[in-house]
């Protein structure tokens, strides 16, 4: 693996490894109960920390394949819950989540920066920075 790649792959790993700390904060510092669509992001998130990792530790891009179809599907679920929390038309669809309602804003800076949407921008990171790191 040349420097270049391996440079991708680390911003993967700590935009990974940023995400699964900043949930863990809202969760466990801040009290913020997730809500359904919050722990399938979660159960998405976690595991691209040890994934990447490992890839940077072998110096292996293959090893991190899998952080690409985790990803892919985290920024899914991302862009869905996202878009629950902010159209109307969808906010309905929110309630039935479960204990904590996915349509619900723990925060919203500048009026479109929510939880999701921060999970969303580290999906996307995570995703282009590996496509990247294989060109190299």
């Amino acid at each position: 693996m040349n420097k270049k790649s391996e440079t991708w792959l680390f911003i993967a790993w700590a935009a990974a490894l940023v995400a699964t700390v900043g949930s863990l904060f809202f969760s466990e510092v801040l009290g913020y109960v997730p809500c359904e669509l919050c722990w399938y992001q979660r159960i998405l998130m976690y595991p691209l920390v040890i994934i990447y990792g490992a890839a940077l530790l072998k110096k292996n891009s293959s090893v991190a394949y899998a952080g690409l179809f985790l990803s892919g599907i985290g920024g899914c679920v991302s862009i869905y819950h996202y878009l629950i929390q902010k159209l109307p038309a969808l906010q309905s669809a929110g309630d039935a989540c479960g204990v904590v309602p996915c349509n619900a804003e723990y925060i919203n800076v500048l009026g479109f920066i929510t939880i999701p949407f921060l999970a969303g921008t580290a999906f996307i990171i995570i995703f282009i920075s590996h496509l990247i790191s294989n060109r190299g």
